[in-house]
């Protein structure tokens, strides 16, 4: 995921995050706007920075990796907006091994990551694990937030794969 940080509270954020080496939370607005007070999902990602640069129009420029989903216990906002919160991080997914009916999804993805360039280059690529294609076609379809939302609370890889595919079909 490429950002571009600009407001203050962020530069704070990700300058924190990288002397202490620690991740950010990644959560959907619910309602509300993200200048002010907003309501947000109970669940989120958490996202490690794995690069970052000065643009040259001077803005911070980061990359960073969806590591492990995580459910928000309690939160608070600080004075300047940025939101806070004690998470819990939910048990990764076990491998769930790809059925052959799913196996065309595996092939569209291979194609589409090929073509997406350096941000998915270096990616443990794991075209047998329906948990892995379930979550890359969640991350990377043109879809609003709300369904790459419900794709992320959904336990059930195979069920993941199955709402996709049945999303893919009527596109």
């Amino acid at each position: 995921m490429p950002l571009r940080i600009f407001e203050q509270r962020y530069l704070d954020m990700i300058s924190s995050c990288l002397k202490r080496d620690e991740p950010f939370g990644v959560v959907l607005i619910r309602s509300g706007s993200e200048v002010g007070s907003a309501e947000v999902y109970d669940s989120g990602t958490l996202a490690r920075i794995t690069d970052w640069y000065q643009g040259s129009d001077g803005l911070l420029g980061i990359t960073a990796t969806g590591t492990d989903r995580f459910r928000i216990r309690s939160s608070s906002r600080q004075p300047d907006g940025l939101l806070i919160g004690d998470v819990e991080i939910l048990p990764a997914e076990t491998l769930a091994p790809m059925p052959d009916d799913f196996r065309p999804l595996a092939r569209i993805l291979a194609g589409v990551l090929d073509d997406l360039g350096r941000l998915y280059e270096d990616l443990d690529k794991r075209y047998d694990d329906a948990s892995w294609v379930g979550y890359r076609f969640a991350e990377i379809l043109p879809i609003d937030a709300k369904h790459k939302q419900d794709f992320l609370e959904m336990t059930d890889p195979l069920l993941r794969l199955r709402s996709i595919r049945s999303l893919l079909e009527s596109e």
